[in-house]
């Protein structure tokens, strides 16, 4: 059981699974940080505020015991937005590399004609016919 495992673990294909999920994990981070301290602030310079911080209250909470507000709820549409834009930029991106890869995979080639020559029936019925005799 663990030399097919092994085996298993081994094949290329799962290995490249592998590293090109560590890279996309890796590579998320970078998009993430690019969204978040680079277009953010930007498109927040249209709404006057730290655009993955917009959000709207909901329902407003009680004060507890300690001077704090507690209960409140708040629709955080902004950094769903944030998100949508990573998910975006990350999409993007993979459809590139994947259309790059594509591009630099060699053509197929067609496979032969089959030689034009007599069918398999006729050279059955020839070989009885060559036993008849």
């Amino acid at each position: 059981m663990l030399k097919e495992f092994k085996e298993f673990a081994m094949k290329g294909n799962l290995v490249d699974i592998a590293v090109g999920f560590v890279m996309g994990a890796a590579f998320n981070k970078v998009v993430a940080s690019f969204t978040g301290g680079i277009v953010s602030p930007l498109i927040g310079l249209l709404f006057d505020t730290d655009f993955k911080d917009l959000r709207m209250k909901l329902r407003d909470g009680v004060e507890n015991d300690a001077g704090e507000q507690v209960g409140e709820i708040w629709l955080e549409h902004g950094q769903f937005i944030t998100n949508v834009l990573d998910f975006i930029i990350v999409a993007f991106v993979m459809f590139m590399v994947v259309k790059g890869v594509n591009k630099m995979k060699k053509k197929e080639e067609p496979a032969p004609e089959a030689l034009a020559g007599p069918s398999q029936e006729d050279l059955l019925t020839e070989i009885r016919d060559l036993l008849k005799k």
